[in-house]
């Protein structure tokens, strides 16, 4: 992992990087079913299908269709981020004025040996402070920026993507049709209704990938010698024409008879469903697609 120094004003402090996440997505194996054997992946030329050695295979950008540049490692090699070992605060600011769609992936930010004061120092002065760093830093030979924020009397360190990897709005067509979409005070007083039956405390341990679970279930099994009857679960029927006054009434009054079984802090001053101003109901039509957002991987 990642070691060097936080570095800001004349003060260098010696860290280690260590990852804050792991992913647990479970991973298969392509498997030739006839001898139970592990597939490999052979390199062919696409053109003639023949095995190509390792000596000749180089780095091509497709410049145009069918057109490369090569560029050669001792090329990337002088164009790489000199490795500095430090991680340079170059500003503090507010939390709040980062956009959440920056962020990219966590490191806790561990002090070494000698280090101690000076870390709990930063952490200190910048949880009074009520600010977070804004860093950049190098690391396997790519260079990153990054925000530091305290996070109980620790350090961790948020990856951030660039301004230019990410995809603006304006890019999806989709998002053109919300510009003649009118809301009635009726629909949004009931969709506030909805807002404030469903708010509650975050608790991270709440929620688990449900699939992964099901899937290391359906494994264990299936290695136990189990068999498993297969049920496919029906989509909702985006063809159907819905009534978003009913659907939004249906839906606060389900959340609520949720918090009746379940109740939390979040809903001690519900607002009653009657309370909404009356209004003729708007006219049946069909609910609008949601568009896909992507996003890069790290």
């Amino acid at each position: 992992m990642w070691s060097g120094s936080i570095s800001f004003g004349l003060i260098n402090i010696p860290v280690k990087l260590f990852s804050a996440v792991t992913e647990r997505t479970v991973r298969f194996n392509q498997i030739d079913t006839r001898n139970m054997s592990r597939v490999r992946t052979r390199k062919v030329n696409a053109e003639d299908g023949s095995d190509v050695p390792p000596d000749v295979i180089a780095r091509g950008y497709e410049v145009s269709k069918g057109r490369y540049v090569i560029v050669t490692e001792d090329e990337l090699a002088s164009l790489q981020p000199r490795a500095t070992h430090t991680i340079d605060l170059e500003e503090f600011v507010d939390l709040s004025s980062i956009d959440p769609m920056y962020f990219d992936g966590a490191y806790w930010v561990a002090p070494d040996d000698r280090a101690t004061k000076p870390y709990a120092l930063l952490v200190e002065a910048m949880e009074k402070a009520g600010k977070v760093a804004v860093a950049r830093f190098v690391m396997r030979a790519k260079q990153y920026v990054a925000v530091m924020r305290p996070r109980d009397g620790r350090l961790v360190l948020s990856m951030m993507v660039y301004e230019d990897e990410i995809n603006p709005a304006t890019d999806i067509d989709e998002f053109d049709q919300l510009d003649s979409v009118e809301v009635s005070e009726r629909e949004l007083t009931m969709a506030e209704q909805l807002i404030e039956s469903l708010s509650a405390e975050f608790v991270p341990g709440s929620f688990r990938d449900s699939y992964r679970d099901e899937l290391l279930e359906l494994i264990a099994a299936k290695d136990a010698g189990e068999e498993r009857v297969l049920a496919v679960a029906e989509g909702p029927d985006e063809d159907k024409v819905i009534d978003l006054m009913a659907a939004l009434e249906a839906s606060v009054a389900a959340a609520r008879e949720a918090r009746g079984r379940h109740p939390s802090t979040a809903d001690d001053n519900p607002v009653p469903v009657e309370d909404a101003a009356p209004e003729e109901s708007p006219a049946e039509e069909p609910a609008p697609s949601k568009p896909a957002a992507t996003r890069r991987s790290a």
